[in-house]
């Protein structure tokens, strides 16, 4: 029998370190089950935007054409869908997907408070979350290394067999390593293969997944490492099981915590709704002033509406659309200050990755996955210049007071793929 059958045999024997390793695996088979349904969840809901758009814009179209193709209302009455689709590793790790919106319906109406009426949360480091594979990962799988490797050395010291086992050929760097190696193997198995046939059905790329598969066995290899340091100590295996515990909370659970309560302090981030707050007090107080000072404002950002025909006397759309803008232009510094605090804040996470590595894994994960703070601000990126471009639309109506047929419903913008 060779020594790696021998190994694997005497394994086999131990019933805690077989029951770790089943456990593991159906953990993270569980956690990808379940980022794999709610990640399909969101493709459907995404998939059935087309036709939901269609059975709501209808209705609108046929009343608008009816009662006198006032552009106004046109832009008014009709919400345009907008969403953010998931990446094929998404289902590893679902990150602000899991509280932030994936579909928004716009209208050409003032933006920002349309956008932080769901707003985003701050950067949460490595806090526990949803259950996923990044989950099972960051927080579960070092348990398992612990519980395989705390009395590698221990056990053997315990049991009066070390000096017998380390005076055999190859007794010493041969037999630990190989130990090792095949726990290492083994941990890594049971979480890669619940990853591969997961991105197996995805149709994850070979090269994501790989870097996938990378960043597994560095965050075991960092905690097998460690057990190995406090293996040296040549204390008891309880004493080493309580350590590499203690760690483990320290680590994973209470540094990042705190860390997290020291970013948020060193950079005071308002929320978004106090965006939302504000734009909407700029575009109530457009009531109480003259038309012709909101107009003033509005052609300064817009000259090339300039030329525009005079307001008449009663309401007019084109007042109503130009000083939602001015409410959205108002609180420009504000938006700025806000996505420059959540910058601050996620750089200074990225930064204590290097120190921490759960905190580091669970950025990294979600980076790849498209599923982190900058994913989410991305889309917000692609709302706000799809928003310019259905208000530029509208306001070739507005501006040069043509009628809105029925057809030219389907002329307006598209949010792009």
């Amino acid at each position: 029998m060779s020594s790696w059958a021998q190994e694997i045999r005497l394994l086999l024997r131990s019933r805690l370190a077989p029951a770790a390793l089943i456990l593991l695996a159906l953990l993270a088979a569980l956690a990808l089950g379940a980022g794999l349904s709610e990640v399909s969840r969101q493709r459907d809901q995404i998939a059935a935007i087309p036709a939901a758009q269609a059975q709501d814009i209808g209705p609108v179209a046929e009343w608008i054409d009816a009662a006198g193709q006032d552009p106004g209302r046109a832009a008014y009455y009709s919400f345009h869908p907008t969403w953010d689709a998931p990446s094929s590793l998404a289902f590893a790790a679902l990150g602000m997907r899991d509280v932030s919106p994936f579909i928004l319906r716009v209208r050409a109406l003032g933006l920002e408070a349309q956008i932080y009426d769901g707003d985003i949360i701050n950067p949460e480091l490595a806090l526990p979350g949803r259950f996923d594979f990044a989950f099972v990962l960051v927080f579960l799988a070092p348990l398992f290394v612990i519980i395989l490797f705390h009395d590698l050395l221990s056990s053997e010291r315990e049991a009066g067999r070390l000096r017998m086992l380390e005076a055999l050929p190859g007794g010493r760097r041969a037999l630990w390593l190989r130990r090792a190696c095949l726990r290492f193997g083994l941990l890594f198995v049971a979480l890669a293969i619940p990853l591969c046939i997961a991105a197996g059905v995805e149709g994850v790329a070979a090269l994501p997944l790989l870097a996938v598969l990378g960043l597994v066995a560095a965050y075991l290899l960092f905690w097998i490492f460690l057990s190995w340091l406090i293996g040296r100590m040549r204390w008891s295996s309880t004493a080493n099981a309580a350590s590499l515990a203690a760690i483990w909370i320290l680590w994973v659970l209470v540094l990042p915590t705190l860390a997290h309560v020291a970013i948020n302090r060193a950079v005071p981030v308002g929320e978004g709704t106090e965006i939302a707050v504000a734009q909407r007090e700029a575009v109530n107080r457009a009531w109480d002033i003259p038309r012709d000072e909101t107009m003033r404002q509005f052609y300064a950002s817009h000259p090339h509406w300039a030329h525009s025909p005079p307001l008449p006397d009663g309401f007019h759309y084109k007042w109503y659309f130009a000083f939602h803008q001015v409410g959205d232009e108002s609180v420009a510094r504000q938006v700025a200050a806000y996505r420059g605090g959540l910058d601050r804040r996620a750089e200074l996470a990225e930064r204590l990755g290097w120190l921490m590595p759960s905190v580091g894994v669970q950025l990294l994960l979600t980076r790849m996955a498209d599923t982190d703070l900058a994913a989410q601000l991305a889309y917000q990126d692609r709302v706000r210049a799809y928003h310019r471009t259905l208000r530029e639309f509208y306001y070739g109506y507005l501006f040069r007071d043509r009628p809105f047929a029925k057809a030219d419903f389907a002329r307006a913008p598209r949010f792009p793929e």
